[in-house]
């Protein structure tokens, strides 16, 4: 099975060859950087068409968590264009979190049809790093098809346990490896190291659901979901959240 894979891997990179090379002379990845916001404000609009009912009912849950100002300081990592914030409870204060400055301008727009929220700052950071954030300032982290990107998701989530206030709530959807042995996942295996380039570091065949059961968390609730866009290669999601 091994050497199928590695097999159908050279055949797709011969057929991307132009992406490859691209990438190893170091002229992808700004392109990726300038184009990709724009390829995420249509997908997301398809995924929220999907996942309405179930945002609505994962982040109904923040209303509980307001502070001793009335108000939930929420984080969201790898914010994107802002598609979720119109799901977010009334009275939140929004610190958005982006390696990628360029979707700066796609979150000005959407806070601006969310004035329900209120906007604190976009923080230009990977969400291994969060320096710029104190400890215990969060009541709540989102994070939504994020994890997959990253490099290191442990680092990430020993960020937001960081970032957390005792008892506040990280909530998550995130997509993971088909299950191992399958068709499915033999082919994640092989579209990966091409995926990669596409979707902006984006992994097919990470078990993202280790990870949060790894992260030391008083509570952890998940719940599988299949995936909204079916054409693509990406797997299962998971949808639920963990508490500090």
């Amino acid at each position: 099975m091994d050497a199928l894979v590695r097999l159908l891997q050279l055949l797709v990179f011969l057929l991307t060859l132009p992406l490859h090379l691209m990438a190893l002379l170091g002229f992808w990845e700004p392109l990726c950087k300038t184009y990709f916001p724009y390829l995420m404000a249509v997908l997301t609009v398809k995924n929220n068409r999907v996942m309405e009912n179930k945002k609505r009912e994962l982040f109904s849950q923040i209303n509980g968590l307001a502070g001793t100002s009335g108000k939930v300081a929420l984080l969201e990592l790898g914010c994107g264009t802002g598609a979720n914030f119109r799901f977010y409870p009334a009275g939140c204060k929004i610190t958005c979190l982006d390696p990628n400055p360029h979707f700066e301008k796609f979150l000005t727009k959407s806070m601006a049809e969310n004035r329900h929220l209120e906007y604190e700052r976009f923080v230009v950071a990977f969400g291994e790093d969060m320096r710029q954030l104190a400890d215990g300032s969060m009541d709540a982290v989102v994070s939504t098809l994020v994890l997959c990107s990253v490099e290191s998701p442990k680092r990430v989530l020993q960020e937001v346990r960081r970032v957390l206030r005792p008892g506040g709530v990280f909530f998550f959807w995130e997509h993971m490896a088909e299950p191992r042995g399958s068709w499915a996942f033999l082919w994640q295996q092989v579209l990966e190291p091409t995926w990669k380039h596409i979707g902006d570091g984006c992994h097919l065949t990470r078990e993202t659901w280790r990870d949060l059961e790894n992260a030391q968390f008083s509570e952890l609730q998940v719940e599988q979901q299949p995936p909204p866009i079916k054409w693509l290669p990406v797997g299962p999601h998971i949808m639920g959240k963990a508490v500090k």
